[in-house]
C-alpha cells in the first residue's frame, strides 16, 4: 500500500529532526520516497510561533494504519514532541499520515485522508515533489490542481540544504 507522510518541525535543530524521522521511517518501512524540505509560515499555530520546516514522505507497507499511527507517535516521543493539548502548539516533530492508499476512515484515533490535506499548501507542494499526479482520495483533482488552486503566497519557500 501507499502511505504518505507530512513531516514538520519548528523547535530545536529543525533539519536534523527531519532527517531522524527518515531514519526512522526508513528502518520501518525501507525504501523512501522523499520531497524537496520546505521553510513555511506557521499555520493556525499560537502568535509567535517559529518558522516550520517540511516535507513529505511516501513509503509501501502492509503494516495496519493504526499500527503505523503508533509508531508515528512513537517516533515523535523519541524525538522530544510533547503534547499539552493547545492546538497547533510548537513542537520538535510532527508526523501525520496524509493517505493510505485510496482508504477512507474516521475514527478518533485517525482520519484518512488527512482531512486538511487538500488546502494546505506546507503538504500539497512538498507532496507535488513525489506525485504531481496523485489525486488523494474523495478529491477530483491530482495534487499539482489542487496547489495550483491556493493563493498565491502561502509563505511556503524552498529551503536550501
Amino acid at each position: 500500500m501507499r502511505v504518505g507522510f507530512s513531516l514538520g518541525a519548528n523547535l530545536g535543530d529543525r533539519l536534523a529532526t527531519l532527517e531522524r524521522v527518515c531514519d526512522y521511517l526508513s528502518e520501518l518501512f525501507g525504501a523512501l520516497r522523499l520531497s524537496q524540505v520546505y521553510e513555511t509560515a506557521p499555520v493556525g499555530c499560537p502568535e509567535g510561533s517559529p518558522a516550520y520546516l517540511n516535507a513529505c514522505v511516501e513509503v509501501s507497507t502492509s503494516m495496519a494504519p493504526e499500527a503505523i499511527l503508533r509508531c508515528c507517535m512513537e517516533i515523535e516521543k523519541d524525538l522530544g514532541r510533547t503534547r499539552s493539548g493547545e492546538y497547533g502548539e510548537p513542537r520538535t516533530c510532527d508526523i501525520d499520515i496524509l493517505y493510505y492508499g485510496e482508504m477512507t476512515c474516521n475514527t478518533p484515533e485517525l482520519t484518512l485522508p488527512h482531512p486538511r490535506a487538500h488546502v494546505r499548501e506546507f503538504v500539497l507542494r512538498p507532496l507535488c515533489d513525489i506525485d504531481p499526479l496523485l489525486v488523494l482520495p474523495g478529491q477530483q483533482l491530482p495534487i499539482k490542481d489542487l496547489l495550483s488552486l491556493l493563493p498565491a503566497d502561502g509563505g511556503v519557500t524552498l529551503y536550501p540544504l
